[in-house]
C-alpha cells in the first residue's frame, strides 16, 4: 500500500466475528493497523444528498432538500487505540480514550482548510461538559480557529450533534469530530442521503489515500447481485479528486451516478414502493448504467 498513490478498499468483516465476543482474530484488527501505519488521521465523509433520492430517506423531503455535509472524523486515535482490556476474573472491562494535542491540530486545520472552500462554516462537535479527552478537543480547536478568522465557528456537545443531524441538517457544512463519534453520527448521516449504499469515504494523511465506502461487508446479501455499488463507484470519484487532482473526471463519475438515479434506475435499498420492478436490476446492471454515462 505505501508504494500506491491511492488504494480503493472493499468492506471487511463477518457475523461470526461479530457475534464472538471472545474472538482473539477480527478482520476489523487489520483495518486499523492499515489507519496506523499509513497514517490515515481524517476520514473525509461527504453527505450529499442526490435530488433523485429525497424519498429514499425516513425524514421529510422538505427537511433534507439541499443537505450537504462534509465531516472529518479523526481516525488514529480515541477509545479504539487505547489501552485497553479486562480485571476482576474478567468481570470489569475498560477502554481508554486518549488524545494528544497534535492529533486534535492536524484533523482541525484539514477542516477549516475545507471549511474556507465551502460555506465557511464549521462546527466541532465534542462531549467536553463531561469527558477530558473532550476538553483537550475543545480548547485544540478554539486556538486553531484563531488561524482561520474568516470561518465561523460553532461547538457542539455530541447528543445535541445527534439531534440536529436529522431536526435542520441543513443548518451543518463541515463538522469535525472524534474517531467513536464520528464513527456513531456519520452512520445516522446516511439516512440524510437515503442509504449507507450511498455513502463514500476518503481516510487520508500525508502520503497514500484510501478511499472505501463507508458501509460493511453485509454478508446477509452476498452472492444475491442486490448490492448498492455506488458508494464504492462514489469512492472512486473522491479518489480521482484527493489523490490525482483529477477533478473533471471526478464529476464525470458523480454526474454518471446523478444520471443513472434521474433515469429512474435504484437498487433495493433505495427503492421505494413506486419504483418498477424493471427499474430494480441489481448490482452489475447498475454498475453498466453509470458506465454508459461516463
Amino acid at each position: 500500500m505505501r508504494k500506491s498513490d491511492a488504494v480503493l478498499f472493499g468492506a471487511v468483516g463477518h457475523p461470526k466475528y461479530d457475534n464472538d465476543p471472545s474472538a482473539k482474530v477480527r478482520p476489523e484488527q487489520g483495518l486499523l493497523k492499515m489507519r496506523k501505519e499509513l497514517g490515515l488521521y481524517a476520514n473525509l465523509r461527504p453527505i450529499k444528498l442526490f435530488d433523485e433520492l429525497l424519498g429514499a430517506s425516513s425524514i421529510k423531503p422538505e427537511i433534507l432538500k439541499g443537505a450537504d455535509i462534509l465531516f472529518f472524523r479523526e481516525l488514529t486515535g480515541d477509545i479504539y487505540f487505547g489501552e485497553k482490556g479486562r480485571r476482576n476474573d474478567g468481570d470489569t472491562a475498560y477502554d481508554i480514550a486518549e488524545y494528544s494535542r497534535y492529533e486534535v491540530e492536524r484533523i482541525a486545520r484539514k477542516a477549516f482548510e475545507a471549511a474556507r472552500t465551502r460555506r465557511k462554516k464549521l462546527c466541532s462537535v465534542d462531549k467536553a461538559n463531561v469527558i477530558e479527552t473532550s476538553r483537550l478537543w475543545r480548547e485544540v480547536v478554539q486556538k486553531v480557529a484563531l488561524e482561520y478568522p474568516d470561518v465561523e465557528v460553532e461547538h457542539q456537545f455530541v447528543d445535541a450533534t445527534a439531534m440536529l443531524l436529522i431536526k435542520d441538517p441543513r443548518r451543518f457544512d463541515v463538522v469535525v469530530t472524534a474517531n467513536l463519534f464520528g464513527d456513531i453520527l456519520t452512520d445516522e448521516a446516511s439516512q440524510i442521503a437515503g442509504s449507507m449504499g450511498m455513502l463514500a469515504s476518503a481516510s487520508i494523511g500525508d502520503g497514500t489515500g484510501v478511499y472505501e465506502p463507508i458501509h460493511g461487508s453485509a454478508h446477509d446479501i452476498t452472492g444475491k447481485g442486490v448490492a448498492n455499488p455506488l458508494a464504492s463507484i462514489l469512492s472512486a470519484a473522491l479518489l480521482l479528486d484527493i489523490s490525482f487532482g483529477m477533478k473533471p473526471e471526478s464529476a464525470a463519475v458523480i454526474n454518471a451516478v446523478d444520471k443513472v438515479l434521474k433515469a429512474g434506475f435504484r437498487t433495493r435499498d433505495i427503492a421505494d414502493a413506486t419504483t418498477p420492478a424493471a427499474n430494480i436490476p441489481g448490482t452489475d446492471a447498475i454498475g453498466e448504467e453509470v458506465l454508459k454515462y461516463i
